[in-house]
């Protein structure tokens, strides 16, 4: 893998969005690693990496999504680590939409998401627009810093990343939880006034 990694950062950009494209899709290391080691090599264009990265994760999201849809659960449990399709079931199973979200942020591989959800039959509209959200966040975060600070950013990475989990994600789950309550507000209202509706037509 070390030497496969290094084979990608000798292509530059074109690498990175290689192995963005394969993050989502199906290899088992993030691309944060080559985003990361061409971004030191060349601080100036950090930016211009983030947005290769961003981009290549997002054109391989759908084909992972197909993989799972198509392929089940049998990709999953021959390619992927057991604790990384269980943590990410259990993401799914008592977070719902939010898991998506939630996983873009984690170290789990973005690609285990992907492919569930193609599995569970998610939206694949859904499942794009959460990316878009996550996969920005982690992206450019480490591309502003390498633009601002160039090499020293190496050893701020680490702390950044895990500051994006600790606040991004409460964020997150608390605006899911909020839309949902005020929907299900709005549903009951509709029932109300629907009964309402009916009893008046009754008498």
């Amino acid at each position: 893998m070390d030497a496969f990694l290094k084979f990608l950062e000798s292509f530059g950009p074109w690498g990175l969005a290689i192995h963005s494209f394969l993050d989502a899709v199906i290899f088992p290391i993030p691309a944060f690693f080559t985003q990361v080691s061409l971004s030191m090599a060349h601080p100036q264009s950090a930016l211009w990496l983030a947005t290769i990265g961003f981009i290549a994760c997002l054109i391989g999201t759908p084909v992972g999504y197909l993989i799972g849809r198509f392929f089940g659960t049998a990709i999953l449990q021959r390619l992927l680590k057991p604790e990384w399709i269980e943590k990410a079931t259990h993401y799914f199973t008592t977070r719902g939409s939010s898991a998506i979200l939630i996983g873009a942020f984690t170290p789990i591989p973005f690609k285990v998401f992907t492919i569930l959800s193609g599995v569970m039959k998610y939206p694949l509209w859904q499942l794009m627009a959460y990316a878009v959200v996550g996969r920005a966040v982690k992206f450019y975060a480490v591309g502003i810093l390498f633009y601002m600070y160039g090499k020293a950013a190496e050893s701020m990475v680490s702390s950044v990343s895990l500051y994006i989990f600790l606040i991004a994600v409460p964020i997150i789950v608390t605006f899911i939880l909020v839309r949902k309550k005020l929907m299900k507000r709005k549903a009951l209202k509709a029932l109300a006034l629907q009964e309402n509706s009916n009893q008046t037509l009754d008498s």
